[in-house]
């Protein structure tokens, strides 16, 4: 799209010029004769640039970038004045202009300094919009759900998020720890500097090593110059490790003094060096029963223990899992370029049933490949392995075995998931449930569900 650029000078032969000239470029260009009239249109539109005479009857070129910063600080404004007043321009930059040019100029030289600015501008806007979707990816809304648990834990770790203590992420595999960890760096005070990350369990202990706390040259086979590790490539950041629970006693000793001294010493070096970080590890094993086993060092563990933060598996959640199921259907069916897809009410009762050992992972991995074996525009049973039709039954009645929801979870998700589907039509999604309106209300009522669908969750009797 072309650069959109204002022209306010009071010749009318200045703007003919500067009209031609620009447009030629491929530039869309306007011009006015009239300041007053040139900052209503910068009110009113938005360009990409504003190109200025500073000495005009009406209202100067320092008065023009004055009002346009007051009401959009962010606009680019380059300014002409003749080469006599160059100080009048310089003032001009001070107070935000971009560039300037002396009268007369030469036709390659405002052509460049346009182009300078426009590609800063642009540069600009889109460092600010990555920042922004930076921001959205890793935000706390990318752990979804709305059950309790899952807004206790948000709100627990958005008031860990602005400290710098050490916190320990704990849960199953599949459960989001990742998103938790990356959540609280973007919301700390140290969101503008690196965040690293590295999985204990991916490396033999010899890499691992040589990997967080670097090496010196010639201090085994293959080191053939110094290497900083990932602790102090994290310094001023925080630092993620995932999967701690799969050190071995050397490296826990290391790490033991990086949270007492924050120093690290490379493998081979005799002096520890100084690295400033936030320690967030994460596990999905029993760190207390690994103490006691003699697996991991009690002081290792106390000092990773500061904050803990539990994520529940999937199936204590269960309400959360219509929310997930219809995001991931929605991301699923963009990125694969097709029309959007229903999910039946069967197929969401069938998810809502199975106890997802994989958790979150498993549920996505799952509707994705329900979605590119789906035929038709609604996601039915049969496009869902055939172990969850198989387990989900017994995992339904296993009321003793506390890794599976109970009746009334699995109940509440479902009206959850059929009022979502109806938009709070209570009358309708009593008549797809196949209750009364008022046996619906009250299940809305006991579940706490009250409020969650705007304005339209209204009491069934309202909506008849």
């Amino acid at each position: 799209m072309p650069a959109h650029i204002l022209v306010i000078d009071d010749e009318d032969s200045m703007c003919n010029f500067m009209e031609i000239m620009l447009s030629k470029e491929g530039y869309k260009v306007e011009t006015t004769t009239s300041p007053v009239d040139g900052v209503r249109k910068l009110k009113e539109s938005n360009y990409d640039l504003l190109i200025a005479d500073l000495h005009m009857p009406e209202m100067t070129g320092l008065d023009v970038l004055r009002q346009v910063k007051s009401f959009k600080n962010e606009q680019e404004v380059i300014v002409m004045t003749a080469f006599a007043a160059v100080d009048t321009a310089i003032e001009a930059m001070k107070q935000g202009a971009a560039d300037y040019i002396t009268k007369p100029f030469k036709v390659d030289e405002i052509k460049l300094a346009i182009e300078k600015t426009i590609s800063r501008h642009r540069l600009m806007a889109e460092n600010s919009e990555l920042k922004r979707r930076l921001q959205a990816d890793n935000s706390f809304d990318k752990f979804m759900g709305s059950s309790n648990i899952v807004v206790e834990l948000k709100n627990l770790a958005m008031r860990v998020a602005a400290s710098d203590s050490t916190v320990l992420i704990r849960g199953e595999s599949g459960t989001g720890k990742d998103l938790i960890a990356r959540a609280i760096h973007h919301h700390s005070p140290r969101c503008g500097g690196p965040f690293v990350t590295i999985n204990c369990a991916a490396l033999p202990e010899t890499l691992l090593e040589s990997e967080l706390f670097g090496h010196t040259k010639g201090s085994f086979t293959g080191a053939i110059k110094d290497k900083d590790g990932l602790f102090m490539a994290a310094t001023g950041g925080t630092f993620f490790l995932d999967e701690v629970g799969n050190t071995s006693p050397a490296i826990q000793v290391k790490l033991l003094r990086v949270l007492e001294d924050k120093k690290v010493t490379p493998v081979g070096a005799t002096l520890p060096v100084d690295v400033d970080i936030r320690l967030i590890a994460a596990t999905n094993s029993a760190l207390e029963d690994d103490v006691k086993a003699g697996r991991f060092r009690a002081d290792l563990f106390y000092r990773l223990n500061v904050i803990p933060i539990v994520i529940p598996p999937l199936r204590e959640r269960t309400e959360d899992i219509p929310v997930l199921v219809n995001h991931f259907v929605a991301s699923c069916c963009q990125r694969a370029g097709i029309v959007p897809k229903r999910i039946s009410a069967e197929a969401m009762h069938l998810l809502v049933s199975y106890a997802w050992p994989g958790n979150v992972r498993e549920l996505e991995n799952t509707i994705e490949r329900a979605i590119l074996l789906n035929r038709s525009g609604a996601i039915e049973v049969a496009d869902f392995p055939e172990k969850l039709s198989q387990e989900a039954p017994t995992n339904f009645i296993r009321e003793a075995d506390p890794a599976t929801p109970t009746l009334e979870s699995i109940e509440k998700a479902y009206i959850h998931y059929v009022m979502t589907q109806t938009d709070g039509k209570n009358a309708e999604a009593a008549r797809i449930l196949g209750i009364d309106s008022s046996t619906l209300y009250r299940k809305i009522d006991r579940y706490g569900l009250k409020g969650l669908f705007g304005s339209k969750g209204k009491s069934a009797k309202d909506d008849e």
